[in-house]
C-alpha cells in the first residue's frame, strides 16, 4: 500500500477562500480528482498531458478487477465509489486540518498514484513567485506533491498506537413504508441513520473488537471526539447535496487481533469511504 500527503492551497483568510478551500467543500469533487491519479495505461498513452476531458472509465484504479483482454468497461463498473477497498484495489483518503487554518489530504492506495497527472502537472512546473504547482488543477495545491511512500507498520498483539480516524458513524434501523404497513405480509427495510453526539464514543468502542483493537481506558483521558458534517454533491444542483455526519477520533488503542487490525488499516472503518471517511492512521506510542 502507498501513503501520500497533499498540501492544499486554502489560504489563511476564510472570508477570501483560495481555490483549494472551495474544492474541499464538496467531498465528491475531492474524491473525483484523487481518482484521476490512477489513470489506465491506455489513457496515459492516448493523452499524456491530460488535455482530454475527464472520463470515469479512464481512471479506474481497478485493473485487477478487469479481465486482461478487456480494453474498457461500463463506467459504473470502474468507478471508485463502488470499489471494495483493501490490499487489492481502491483508495482511502482523509482531509486533516492543520495549524493556521491549513489543510492536508492523506491518501492510502493499492496502486502507486500519479499526482502530477491528477493535477495536470509537469515535473518542476512551479510558479516562480508563489512556488505553488501550476497545471490544469495545480492551483488547488499549496506545494508540489511528495513522492508516495510505502505503508510500513509493525503489528503485534498488545502493541499500542496513537490513532486518528474520521468516520461516518451510523447505526442500522428498520423501517416500514406506509404501503407495506398496510399489507398483510410487510417486509422490513434496513437503513442507516446517524448516531447521536452522546453515542459517538460508544459507536467506536462497540466496533473496536471486530477491527482487532481496543481503546485504552480511561477514555476521558485518552480519546478526543470532534463532531461535524461533510458535504457532498454529485451534481451542480444545490438541492441534491447531502450533509454526512462526520466525527474525528484521536486517541490511544491497543491491538488485540493482528489480522483484523491489518484489515482495518487496509480497508477502512465504517461507511461512506468514498467521501473521506474510514482511513485509520496510527503512530507507535
Amino acid at each position: 500500500m502507498y501513503l501520500s500527503t497533499l498540501m492544499i492551497n486554502v489560504g489563511t483568510d476564510p472570508d477570501r477562500p483560495r481555490p483549494g478551500r472551495l474544492w474541499l467543500r464538496n467531498a465528491y469533487r475531492v474524491h473525483q480528482r484523487l481518482a484521476m491519479a490512477f489513470p489506465s495505461d491506455r489513457r496515459k498513452e492516448r493523452d499524456p498531458e491530460f488535455l482530454e476531458p475527464y472520463r470515469p472509465e479512464d481512471f479506474a484504479q481497478q485493473h485487477g478487477l478487469l479481465r486482461p483482454s478487456q480494453d474498457a468497461a461500463p463506467s459504473d463498473t470502474l468507478t471508485q465509489v463502488h470499489t471494495r477497498r483493501g490490499a487489492g484495489a481502491g483508495f482511502l483518503f482523509r482531509i486533516d486540518p492543520l495549524p493556521g487554518g491549513r489543510a492536508m489530504i492523506v491518501v492510502l492506495s493499492h496502486e502507486q498514484p500519479d499526482w502530477d497527472y491528477a493535477f495536470g502537472l509537469n515535473p518542476g512546473q512551479v510558479d516562480p513567485q508563489t512556488r505553488r504547482p501550476i497545471g490544469n488543477a495545480g492551483h488547488l495545491l499549496a506545494a508540489p506533491p511528495e513522492a508516495p511512500r510505502h505503508l510500513q507498520v509493525s503489528l503485534k498483539p498488545g502493541a499500542r498506537f496513537h490513532f486518528r480516524l474520521t468516520a461516518n458513524p451510523t447505526k442500522k434501523t428498520r423501517t416500514l413504508p406506509k404501503q407495506e404497513r398496510l399489507a398483510k405480509t410487510p417486509k422490513r427495510h434496513g437503513c442507516r441513520v446517524p448516531v447521536r453526539p452522546e453515542e459517538f464514543a460508544d459507536w467506536l468502542v462497540s466496533r473496536s473488537e471486530r477491527y482487532g483493537f481496543r481503546l485504552v481506558e480511561p477514555l476521558r483521558d485518552t480519546l478526543s471526539v470532534v463532531g461535524g458534517y461533510v458535504y457532498m454533491n454529485k451534481k451542480h444542483n444545490a438541492s441534491e447535496g447531502q450533509h454526512l455526519r462526520s466525527v474525528r477520533y484521536d486517541g490511544l488503542l491497543e491491538i488485540t487481533n493482528v489480522e483484523r487490525f491489518r484489515e482495518a488499516l487496509l480497508s477502512g472503518i465504517g461507511p461512506a469511504k468514498a467521501f473521506g471517511f474510514g482511513l485509520l492512521s496510527v503512530a507507535p506510542v
